[in-house]
């Protein structure tokens, strides 16, 4: 079903993306919940602000982000939420994707919400940023909640100066280097998804362990090691048993295999060279020598979806398949099915997929039978597509019922579901 998106952070739920009032929609001034102004300004809103003497609270939200739907939906709405918002904060949303059905007051935040967006290094979805009455910003979040309690315990911290995001970075610029404060400066950076602001705040703070192998030490090394690039990448590399008496049996391995397989190579638009794949190869064996091939095998067809080189990826998959099956989880499994599903038009492709992919309809996840169904049907085996997909629906949890049955609606009235 549907490509599942990725988790940035443990405190980020994935959850389906309800069918409900549109994040940007305009909420009747008497409604419950937090009143968003939706055609005021950037400016406006400051002056606002200001003048009212509330703090801003900024929803920082993209359309195809299923926990920003949550929020907006289930959390947002909720009178406690309101009564708790609405007379401290003046409070507006903003949209940081474009779509081809954008209102036009969303359209008109397009350049400050960019702005807004590179300035203070928003890259995870949602991102709620807090700004004093005066215009300055003062706090960072991310992520949703469970419940209305739980968001407002964590925007209360807010006016907690001991707890406010940027009052704390601030603090460390201006060269605050106690061990204590650097630890917790580190995890606050770390939970307000700011890794590149981090990085260096983490390395102060290793710098005063004489013991790198401590819980906390592991834990921080490995808040902050993204890259094969990074500092403490070597961590796991070089020292796996230490790791993973702290994090579990295999967590090193599994880290560096998961670091390895998001540097797929990438090409500027135009430069048609084929990557090098010996000098990946090379690369990745000198920190995992009996994974190389496997490795290398299996960024081969991630770049060749990416790229939408259909031939290339079909011999890459294949070849994978055949040698390294069990070495690719359903889940990654179905998100490849479903990316060939939407994007390859040739139905010699999208025909091999079914040799490959066929462990997905025997799978008991609804997603899965979905991306298999979708694939029969898209191949003309309507009645084969049908049965599978109904079978799905049957094991679908409630929340995501509607949308198996729409697809089974579509595939009956011979309407396309890609």
């Amino acid at each position: 079903m549907k490509k599942a998106l990725f988790l940035l952070l443990l405190m980020v739920p994935f959850l389906t993306q309800a069918q409900d009032q549109p994040q940007g929609a305009t909420q009747p001034q008497d409604a419950k919940g937090i009143h968003f102004e939706h055609d005021l300004s950037w400016s406006a809103i400051q002056a606002k602000a200001k003048a009212e003497n509330k703090y801003i609270f900024m929803d920082c939200f993209t359309t195809w982000c299923g926990p920003c739907r949550y929020m907006s939906t289930a959390i947002f709405p909720q009178e406690e939420t309101g009564n708790y918002f609405n007379d401290k904060f003046i409070s507006v949303k903003v949209q940081l994707d474009t779509t081809a059905g954008d209102a036009d007051n969303i359209k008109a935040w397009y350049a400050d919400g960019h702005g807004i967006a590179g300035k203070y290094g928003v890259r995870a979805y949602p991102t709620y940023l807090i700004f004093a009455p005066d215009g300055h910003v003062i706090h960072r979040m991310v992520g949703s909640r469970l419940d209305a309690k739980s968001f407002i315990a964590d925007v209360s911290g807010s006016f907690d100066s001991t707890k406010q995001y940027y009052t704390l970075l601030d603090q460390y610029n201006r060269g605050r280097r106690d061990t204590a404060f650097l630890h917790k400066m580190a995890m606050a950076c770390f939970h307000a998804y700011d890794l590149k602001g981090g990085a260096p705040v983490a390395q102060d703070w290793l710098a005063t362990q004489s013991d790198l192998f401590s819980q906390d030490a592991i834990y921080l090394q490995e808040s902050f090691t993204r890259k094969s690039t990074d500092k403490y990448f070597s961590t796991f590399t070089d020292h796996p048993e230490e790791v993973d008496k702290v994090l579990g049996p295999g967590f090193a391995a599994m880290k560096v295999r998961n670091i390895f397989l998001t540097e797929v190579p990438v090409r500027k638009p135009g430069d048609n060279r084929p990557p090098d794949w010996a000098a990946l190869h090379k690369k990745i064996a000198a920190r995992l020598p009996a994974s190389a091939d496997e490795l290398t095998a299996r960024i081969k067809v991630t770049y060749y979806l990416t790229k939408k080189e259909f031939p290339d990826f079909e011999k890459a998959i294949v070849a994978y398949m055949k040698t390294y099956s069990d070495k690719m989880s359903d889940d990654e499994l179905n998100n490849i099915a479903w990316g060939v599903f939407q994007g390859c038009s040739d139905m010699t492709c999208v025909s091999d997929v079914l040799d490959w992919s066929k462990r997905l309809k025997d799978d008991s996840t609804a997603a899965y039978m979905d991306t298999y169904a979708n694939i029969l049907y898209k191949l003309g085996k309507k009645d084969d597509a049908i049965a599978l997909e109904t079978k799905a629906l049957g094991l679908a949890g409630d929340s995501d019922k509607p949308g198996f049955q729409q697809t089974i609606d579509k595939m009956k009235k011979g309407e396309k579901t890609w």
